[in-house]
């Protein structure tokens, strides 16, 4: 059965916003945010914690395991920073944040990442990394580019993709009987 809801990546280095516009999505539309950090931790989909990297080592087949039929139902806003592991089949846009290195830097500075952490995150913006997942794991068209510089830019990412949203909805409307 489809979906009557949509499911939204919301994906990018580290420090891009992606969490704020997830939150500010998920209350202008009724949509569910779903922080894949915050189910790591909440449902143990790990494997330990790295020190190194301050961060859980994720299980990415619990992880999946975990939010399977929640995603299936649709409605869903995906928060994190990676996109390739979630089949296509559950994904219907894939929202890839960008913002130039300067702001990242300032960004992550602020969140006092290590030099190390903070140097393999401006180096995986600077190089598209998680873009270029994004357009190896999912088809084209439904893969998109967003800057978040300015608080301005993420009002215009979210006004655009709430119009997304809505032409979804009007496009995937139950055929009237």
């Amino acid at each position: 059965m489809p979906r009557s809801l949509p499911n939204i990546i919301v994906t990018g280095t580290p420090g891009v916003g992606k969490t704020t516009h997830c939150e500010v999505l998920a209350e202008r539309t009724g949509l569910k945010h779903l922080s894949i950090n915050q189910i790591v931790k909440d449902r143990e989909c790990h494997e330990g914690w790295d020190e190194e990297y301050q961060s859980w080592i994720v299980d990415e087949d619990k992880l999946l395991d975990a939010i399977e039929d929640e995603v299936k139902q649709g409605g869903n806003i995906i928060d994190w920073h990676a996109c390739d592991l979630f089949p296509k089949s559950w994904i219907d846009l894939v929202v890839v944040l960008r913002v130039d290195s300067s702001t990242l830097y300032d960004r992550l500075t602020a969140r006092k990442y290590s030099e190390k952490k903070l140097q393999e995150n401006l180096d995986s913006e600077i190089m598209e990394v998680l873009l270029q997942e994004a357009r190896d794991s999912y088809d084209e068209e439904i893969v998109v580019e967003l800057t978040s510089n300015t608080s301005d830019e993420m009002d215009s990412n979210i006004d655009r993709i709430e119009a997304w949203l809505k032409q979804w909805k009007e496009d995937n409307r139950p055929e009237d009987t």
